[in-house]
């Protein structure tokens, strides 16, 4: 038998490396689009920057002026007027005067509402014992003796009257929307893009078109006041329809209930509390909404702040805003209350629970004798003294503004110099005199850089449209404000977000603070640092960063807290120290907040920074306030609150995108 020898066979030729395609960077891109806007604007400087002189129009401008006049022409002759924009007009004004005859102004025949000061107290103390508990009727009590303390009664009735005609309309339709909305999921995608249209859109935007088609005055106001605050509500009432537990309908459903019965007896009674957190969002989105509506004549402490600012006195001004505030507090304590009653109610097992009916039997009887006392006689009706406490208020705080001004003024004057000559000056000079097209081009690069194709073509769009309305460079100078404002909203929000989400101690010290912050109208918070700082653009960024900081500081804080718990004990245990935890864990994994966080502080800044415009804030700002003063600019004060809305489209989307990428 012969043997096979086998020979050796040559080594399998080793794999091939698998090439792998390198990607670059977002740094590296943003770095890259950086450095070639710098070198260009170092080349190009000045030119095509497409400014426009403060009295100067556009032939849109022009045309928007145009319209204004022909819409006045035709208002009592156009049937689209007659029977529809008019007709709206009259019940609003109806409603609103019905209100205000009510409580605030002299009704046919009398010198004096039909419910005096005695009995709105009454009212107010006995409608928050229903629906809250007798501390916060206590609150009610003495916040709105205080509105009349200060000498403000019939402005605080006034703003009072705007705000419950605009939040009783907003909800007639906003409720069953919500409820629509949360049990049918098309029409959900439908309303969503309206909503956020409407979020989105700064607070000033609402007034000049609506002027156009219900005039000055309260009617345009109200009604501006419900476009504003039906959103919150919508929403609300929907995610809250949303969140009732399947299992529990289907109980329901499986007992035989219908659909109809399932929504009154399961889906409404379950999310009632969500839904009544809707109605506080709504009602503290109408205050602040009637109180900027002072701007087109609405009646109320809005229309005393705007003149106060306006002529730089402080101390009205700070009186007024303080009534604001008590307002606002108050409001916003008793539908919380409202909320939380029952399930508080059910958890005490108060022995005076059963007593709770016979009482407020008597508590309403009781506040129908100071009804009537209050239609009868005029020590009840008319609020007694001549606002002594006001007076203090305001003398008080111009003394502080003296003080600060001859002590501080060198702090103050320093930290605004150093920031404004620092960061501010630096990049409004980059934007307003950076060619029109590169700048555009940046702000479409970044977008797609930072939020994909879709944000891209989105900021393509929106600068197309701000070149058309005519004011490229009074929208650069809005928009260097509301990014450097929003730089330090970040710092700060992240300071101490991130400082909240580590110690539920200090979440519990500083989260009350943030909550009264949210409640004050955007207009209050211009008169402290309108005395720190005097009339100038960082008085309104600095009341922006105020302003916005606290809901980017929860978003932030609340992103840092879901980081599990499992991951910071495990790199703890690997050596990790506070700051590394911080930078390389907890901040890391909580980008998506973080953006979140940018999304809405930047929306928060923008509409801020417009406000400005009262207190020399200038751009925008200033086009939009003297559309309303000056006739003949209307057309431009439009045309800025549509730049404002395209400044806020563009950077919604953008940092929206941003965060849905961020987080997958």
């Amino acid at each position: 038998m012969t043997a096979v020898v086998e020979k050796p066979r040559a080594a399998d030729p080793a794999p091939a490396p698998v090439r792998r395609e390198r990607r670059i960077g977002r740094p590296l891109l943003v770095a890259v689009i950086l450095g070639v806007w710098l070198v260009l604007f170092a080349v190009l400087r000045g030119r095509h920057t497409l400014s426009l002189a403060a009295a100067d129009l556009t032939g849109l401008h022009r045309w928007f002026n145009d319209v204004n006049d022909a819409i006045g022409a035709d208002r009592d002759s156009n049937p689209l007027f007659l029977y529809f924009f008019n007709e709206i007009r009259l019940v609003v004004d109806t409603l609103v005067t019905f209100v205000q005859e009510l409580i605030s102004q002299p009704s046919a025949g009398r010198p004096l509402p039909q419910i005096g000061w005695l009995g709105v107290v009454g009212l107010a103390g006995y409608v928050s014992w229903a629906v809250g508990n007798w501390r916060v009727a206590l609150l009610a009590v003495a916040g709105f003796t205080f509105l009349g303390l200060q000498g403000l009664w019939q402005e605080s009735m006034d703003t009072l009257a705007l705000t419950l005609s605009a939040v009783l309309t907003a909800l007639l339709f906003a409720i069953p929307l919500g409820v629509w909305a949360g049990v049918s999921d098309r029409v959900d995608r439908i309303l969503k893009p309206f909503l956020d249209f409407m979020q989105t859109m700064p607070t000033f935007v609402y007034l000049a078109p609506l002027t156009l088609f219900f005039l000055i005055g309260p009617a345009s106001a109200t009604i501006a006041t419900v476009i504003y605050a039906a959103p919150p509500a919508i929403r609300i009432t929907a995610h809250a329809v949303r969140s009732v537990p399947e299992a529990t309908v289907e109980a329901a459903e499986s007992l035989g209930a219908t659909r109809r019965q399932a929504l009154l007896k399961v889906l409404l009674p379950l999310s009632r509390r969500t839904v009544i957190l809707g109605v506080n969002q709504s009602i503290m989105a109408a205050l602040a909404m009637v109180t900027i509506a002072a701007l087109i004549d609405a009646p109320g402490l809005g229309k005393t702040v705007v003149q106060a600012l306006q002529s730089l006195d402080v101390g009205t001004a700070f009186n007024a805003g303080l009534s604001i505030v008590v307002m606002a507090i108050v409001l916003d304590r008793v539908t919380t209350a409202a909320g939380v009653r029952a399930e508080a109610a059910r958890r005490s097992g108060s022995r005076f629970a059963a007593w709770r009916r016979p009482l407020l039997g008597a508590g309403a009887a009781i506040t129908l004798v100071l009804v009537y006392l209050s239609h009868t006689y005029v020590w009840a009706a008319e609020f007694p003294g001549e606002g002594g406490v006001g007076r203090s208020v305001a003398s008080a705080a111009d003394t502080a503004t003296l003080w600060v001004q001859d002590h501080l003024s060198g702090l103050t004057n320093t930290v605004r110099d150093t920031l404004t000559e620092g960061l501010l000056n630096p990049f409004q000079t980059l934007l307003t005199d950076s060619p029109w097209w590169l700048v555009g081009a940046v702000l479409v690069a970044l977008g797609t850089v930072f939020g994909g194709r879709r944000a891209g073509i989105t900021a393509a769009v929106c600068v197309g449209l701000l070149v058309g309305t005519g004011l490229w460079s009074d929208a650069m100078t809005t928009l260097a404000s509301t990014l450097v404002a929003t730089v330090l909203v970040m710092l700060l929000g992240v300071a101490l977000g991130v400082w909240m989400g580590r110690s539920a101690l200090v979440d519990r010290l500083i989260r009350p603070t943030l909550d009264a912050a949210q409640v004050m109208p955007p207009f209050v918070y211009l008169v402290p640092f309108l005395a720190l700082f005097g009339a100038t653009r960082f008085t309104a960024i600095v009341a922006a960063v105020v302003y916005a900081a606290p809901v980017a500081t929860k978003i932030v804080a609340d992103g840092v807290r879901q980081v599990p718990a499992a991951t910071v004990e495990a790199a703890t245990a690997a050596g990790c120290g506070t700051w590394q935890l911080i930078t390389k864990v907890q901040l890391p994994m909580a980008r998506g907040a973080l953006t979140l966080a940018t999304n809405q502080g930047l929306i928060y800044v923008l509409s801020m920074v417009v406000v400005g415009g009262l207190v020399g804030a200038g751009a925008l700002g200033y086009d939009v306030v003297a559309g309303f003063s000056q006739g003949q600019l209307y057309g431009k004060g439009l045309a800025a609150g549509l730049a404002i809305v395209l400044l806020g489209v563009m950077f919604d989307r953008i940092t929206q995108a941003a965060a849905r990428r961020t987080s997958a």
